[in-house]
C-alpha cells in the first residue's frame, strides 16, 4: 500500500536531484564567464612608471626618479630629506609648505615636482645657516616671530617673497596708492601674509620682523 507521505518524499528527492544536476551542468559556463572578470578585478593595479628629472634646490642639483604625481613638497621632504619645509594642511590653505621658486613664493603642496626642472628652488635650509642667518631669520628671532615654530619656515620664506614683491612694485588687494614706497604698512603686510597661518597667533611679532628686515624698523 502506497501512502501519500511516501509519494511526497519521492517527489522531493526527484526535485533535489534535478536541481543538483542542473547546477552542475551550469558551472563550466559560469566559470568561463565570471572567471576572467574576477581575476581582472582581483589583480593589483600596475605601479605608474617613474619620471626621471633633475631639481636644483638650494644651489645643488638632485637627480630624481619619482611618480609623476609626486608633489614638490613630498619630493623635498621624502626624497631630498629637506624636512624644514612642513606639511600642514596639504591643501594650499595654511602656507606651512611655502618655498621660493625663481624668487617667488609658492605652496609646494600644490605643485608637482616634475614641473620644476630647470627652476631655482630655495627652501628654509637654503636661506641661511646658524652661523650666517638670513636677515629675515635674524629678525624673526629678534622679534620672537614664532612660538611652536611649525609654521615658521613657511612664514620666513613667504616673508622673503613679500619683500621681493614690494621691491618690484607688485600691489596687494589693499594697496591704496602705488606711488607710496615702500609698501610696508602693517595693513599691507597683513594682507600679503594672509596665506600663511600661525595657529599660535604670533602675527604682530611677524609683522614687526618683516618691517625690520625691510628696512623700516
Amino acid at each position: 500500500m502506497i501512502f501519500q507521505d511516501d509519494i511526497d518524499e519521492k517527489r522531493r528527492g526527484l526535485m533535489i536531484g534535478g536541481a543538483v544536476s542542473a547546477t552542475a551542468a551550469m558551472l563550466p559556463a559560469v566559470a568561463q564567464t565570471v572567471g576572467p572578470q574576477a581575476t581582472q578585478a582581483d589583480a593589483p593595479e600596475a605601479a605608474p612608471a617613474g619620471a626621471a628629472f633633475t631639481l636644483k634646490v638650494n644651489g645643488k642639483e638632485h637627480q630624481l626618479t619619482l611618480d609623476a604625481r609626486t608633489t614638490l613638497l613630498d619630493a623635498l621632504r621624502e626624497s631630498m630629506h629637506l624636512t624644514g619645509t612642513k606639511k600642514g594642511c596639504d591643501q594650499g590653505q595654511c602656507g606651512a609648505c611655502t618655498v621660493l621658486v625663481n624668487g617667488r613664493r609658492i605652496n609646494s603642496c600644490l605643485s608637482l615636482a616634475v614641473m620644476h626642472e630647470g627652476d631655482a628652488i630655495t627652501t628654509i635650509e637654503g636661506l641661511g645657516t646658524p652661523g650666517s642667518l638670513h636677515p629675515m631669520q635674524a629678525a624673526f628671532i629678534k622679534h620672537d616671530g614664532y612660538q611652536c615654530g611649525y609654521c615658521t619656515p613657511g612664514q620666513i620664506c613667504s616673508s622673503v617673497g613679500v619683500l621681493d614683491e614690494i621691491r618690484r612694485g607688485v600691489p596687494s588687494h589693499v594697496t591704496g596708492d602705488l606711488n607710496v614706497k615702500p609698501l610696508l604698512s602693517a595693513t599691507e603686510l597683513r594682507e600679503r601674509m594672509s596665506g600663511n597661518i600661525c595657529r599660535c597667533g604670533a602675527y604682530s611679532n611677524i609683522i614687526d620682523a618683516i618691517t625690520e628686515a625691510g628696512g623700516q624698523a
